[in-house]
């Protein structure tokens, strides 16, 4: 028992003055748990829906462009609110927790009292401002997240964390896909939308029985206050290098990423019940992937791990590009899961590391605005290039730029000690 324990509250660490620290990291991992039981009934099945409706593949970048481009926008307010309220756990409650699960009902709603093609209209919307509170809330949750957890146990907890989350979707994802196909047509979707609103409301409740901590480096939200992002970034050039990478990285990413469930369901005529199965093999990989890049982050660092991971990524989507059938892509999602499993852990790590800690939440906002930048961008470059060459082709261009992107990052962080300036 006392081993399950450490699993997922972390081993015990001098760093650790917190009384609540193991109880908190207890509640943290059991929040991610339930929220990625609920987040699998919605994440393989956005795109899906949007097509039930009668979406074209213009709508689809659309719909993936303005979440993205919400998501930009809901990131700045979040941290000006995170620096001069302080209350981090209050803030990601009622936004995420509260306002972003609460659309998920609003957005079952809309086929009963709109028509095509107002719905599509409406169900885009609708995402974007889910996805607009989601991030109005997330410089709080990585704030709170980084004191929590310290850092000489955060690879692998974070990892373990991540276990968690990747067994969440392996059970679900495929019985959110069955539950969708028995119903039939847009009522399944609608249903699976109301389930997942209702679990993740669970999960909200358990995060706010988290007791918060007091920064352990409180910010000073003057130190900020009137500084352009571009000044922050000159002062920290190796923040600044890192953004830069995750600029060409994403940009490649969702230039097709939106696209894949489309190639799956019009091109390979991939069934729900696929999609959840493809689903289910990529947390297969997950996990298997967890307890290793866990170890690895916290003996070799996060910038080894990225290094690796980055360049074994681009394969998956010329993978994708040459098969013939779902159950083909069934290996490919499984490697897909283990490769992707190292580099956002590492990437989540190398985020909070480089970031200054007085203030992390604006440099967090900072990154992640130029990450959602990019992926606002890029689907709207995909849904023209989808129109006028294939979709096989699109992922193509989707691997060779992240490879570049890769690349890039070898060239500049062959080590992750020194300044972050």
């Amino acid at each position: 028992m006392s081993g399950f324990d450490d699993f997922i509250a972390g081993p015990m660490d001098p760093e650790d003055v917190d009384p609540n620290g193991r109880p908190n990291r207890r509640l943290l991992w059991v929040d991610g748990l339930i929220s990625n039981v609920s987040e699998s009934f919605i994440t393989s099945f956005v795109s899906p829906f949007a097509m039930a409706l009668g979406a074209t593949n213009g709508q689809i970048g659309a719909l993936s462009a303005a979440t993205n481009l919400a998501s930009a926008l809901g990131l700045f307010p979040g941290a000006r609110l995170s620096e001069r309220s302080g209350r981090r756990k209050c803030i990601v409650v009622l936004t995420g927790g509260l306002a972003g699960r609460l659309l998920l009902i609003a957005v079952a709603s809309l086929p009963l009292f709109l028509g095509s093609p107002a719905v599509i209209y409406a169900v885009v919307a609708f995402f974007a401002l889910r996805a607009f509170f989601n991030q109005v809330g997330y410089p709080a949750w990585s704030g709170l997240v980084a004191d929590l957890v310290p850092k000489a146990i955060r690879g692998r907890y974070l990892g373990a964390r991540n276990i968690g989350l990747a067994i969440a979707a392996l059970i679900f994802t495929p019985l959110a896909g069955r539950l969708i196909e028995s119903i039939g047509g847009v009522g399944g979707y609608q249903v699976s939308l109301v389930v997942a609103a209702v679990i993740g409301l669970i999960a909200t409740v358990v995060f706010s029985r988290i007791k918060e901590p007091q920064p352990t480096h409180p910010v000073n939200a003057s130190q900020t206050h009137g500084i352009s992002s571009l000044s922050l970034l000159r002062e920290h050039r190796q923040f600044a290098r890192f953004t830069g990478v995750a600029l060409i990285w994403n940009l490649s990413l969702m230039i097709a990423g939106p696209f894949f469930s489309v190639h799956l369901v019009r091109n390979l005529h991939g069934t729900p019940t696929q999609i959840g199965l493809l689903a289910a093999a990529y947390s297969v990989g997950n996990i298997l992937g967890q307890r290793l890049w866990g170890r690895l982050n916290d003996r070799r660092g996060a910038a080894w791990v990225m290094r690796l991971t980055g360049l074994l990524i681009p394969v998956v989507p010329v993978a994708w590009s040459i098969a013939p059938g779902p159950w083909w892509l069934l290996p490919v999602e499984l490697t897909s899961g283990f490769m992707w499993s190292g580099y956002l852990l590492a990437n989540f790590n190398l985020l909070l590391g480089l970031a200054p800690e007085s203030q992390r939440e604006r440099f967090v906002a900072i990154y992640q605005t130029v990450v959602f930048g990019a992926a606002f961008v890029g689907p709207l470059i995909g849904a023209v290039l989808a129109d006028t060459i294939t979709i096989p082709h699109l992922m193509w261009i989707s691997a060779a730029g992240r490879m570049v992107a890769a690349l890039v990052f070898l060239g500049t962080f062959r080590t992750e000690r020194g300044s972050s300036r």
